[in-house]
């Protein structure tokens, strides 16, 4: 793996370390965990652009990064819904006014737990 890449995903297992931690918590701070999540999702995706040789863009639009990625790596195009779901959270819930759920919350680990582990599969890294 290039040296790049790594930094990359060193980068996404500590925004899903935090994530998963922080959702443990008693009363977990659900936009917090969720941000981390689409971080993560961000940084992973990035990494296999940064593996397969192309532009890495400066972009928290997850549908961006695997429209630059499906060329060449089809079954990504499976975690489109799933990384359109996570995008909102690099910006929205910064800031007051939206308040994430349980349920939503749950729903972004999920999604992010799914794109590192086609993240990691492409990377030839092991699941965990």
């Amino acid at each position: 793996m290039k040296r790049e890449t790594t930094k990359w995903v060193r980068k996404a297992e500590q925004d899903w370390e935090v994530a998963h931690q922080l959702a443990g918590e008693t009363s977990p701070p659900r936009d917090v965990v969720r941000f981390h999540c689409q971080q993560a999702a961000e940084k992973y995706l990035k990494a296999l652009l940064q593996e397969n040789g192309l532009m890495v863009p400066r972009t928290h639009q997850l549908d961006d990064l695997l429209v630059l990625l499906t060329p060449g790596n089809a079954t990504l195009a499976r975690l489109r819904r799933k990384a359109g779901s996570l995008t909102q959270y690099a910006v929205d819930y910064r800031y007051p006014g939206l308040m994430a759920s349980k349920r939503q919350m749950e729903a972004a680990l999920r999604h992010v737990d799914q794109i590192r582990l086609e993240c990691r599969s492409k990377l030839d890294l092991s699941p965990s």
